[in-house]
């Protein structure tokens, strides 16, 4: 199966697990699941929560993360500040990385923009070095925008 119809079932089954359900942490929940074990080579899939100018820690799956992100901080804070996609192939390189697990080498995070205001964030880690590519993007882009239609 190619990587556009895996993204768009798990797409799909997102849209089928949300529906319906007015509660955001549930929804939150199992989107990060869907996510987590439907897609290869991640060790943290989830979300953090834009609450009293920092990012918190949402519902998520993997090992424990950090708790409280700065906005403009690491690549999650980056990508709330500027409401734009971060695609980091090495998040070593990447200036004022926050390491909440050392073997996260990659990570995409997506900003949450509901109503012209900032949600949270979607953020994708993996232990691979450039695992995530334009289609992963526009994938997991199209989840969030899934919940963003949900919440409208």
């Amino acid at each position: 199966m190619s990587k556009t119809a895996v993204y768009q079932q798990l797409q799909q089954q997102i849209a089928g697990l949300i529906d319906g359900e007015p509660d955001l942490i549930a929804n939150l929940a199992n989107i990060s699941a869907a996510i987590f074990n439907s897609l290869h080579d991640l060790n943290w899939a989830g979300f953090y929560l834009y609450k009293d100018d920092q990012l918190v820690l949402g519902p998520f799956q993997g090992l424990p993360a950090c708790i409280r992100i700065p906005m403009g901080k690491g690549v999650c804070g980056t990508a709330a500040s500027t409401r734009q996609t971060q695609k980091v192939d090495d998040v070593h390189q990447f200036a004022g990385h926050i390491a909440c697990d050392a073997a996260s080498n990659s990570e995409v995070v997506i900003p949450i923009i509901v109503n012209q205001q900032l949600l949270g964030v979607l953020d994708i880690d993996s232990p691979k070095h450039a695992r995530f590519d334009d289609d992963d993007v526009a994938g997991l882009e199209n989840i969030v925008q899934t919940l963003v239609d949900q919440l409208s």
